[in-house]
């Protein structure tokens, strides 16, 4: 019974002496936050997952070339609170995305504003 107690009491201490979880999200890095593009395209995907939602549209770039670019948004709790849902954007759809661009200059980006055909924003 002793022996018991004394690992009861070991786990306890332990569970206590352990570190509190820290913040460890990846950043911003990557993103050029002193650039914004604004794109308008056609929707070919809308995932919504944890940890983050994506955005996938066909648009075209500055030299005319249709690219699909990935934007990234928040998780769907904190996007939800912004107006997004599951089935706010369909395949198919035309929407203008405002966004802030990564530097390496892939065709992705962090989603700021989404404006849908009927003058929706979200």
């Amino acid at each position: 019974m002793r022996a018991i107690l004394r690992g009861v009491v070991l786990a306890i201490v332990g569970v206590l002496l352990m570190p509190a979880p820290t913040q460890t999200h990846h950043g911003g890095a990557s993103f050029d936050n002193t650039k914004e593009l604004t794109l308008k395209g056609t929707v070919t995907e809308w995932l919504w997952a944890n940890p983050h939602c994506f955005l996938k549209i066909d648009a075209k770039d500055e030299t005319g070339t249709v690219r699909n670019w990935n934007f990234e948004f928040g998780n769907p709790t904190d996007i939800t609170l912004r107006g997004f849902r599951r089935n706010s954007f369909k395949v198919g759809e035309e929407i203008t995305v405002t966004v802030t661009p990564v530097k390496s200059g892939a065709p992705v980006g962090r989603a700021r504003v989404v404006t849908k055909a009927d003058g929706t924003k979200l």
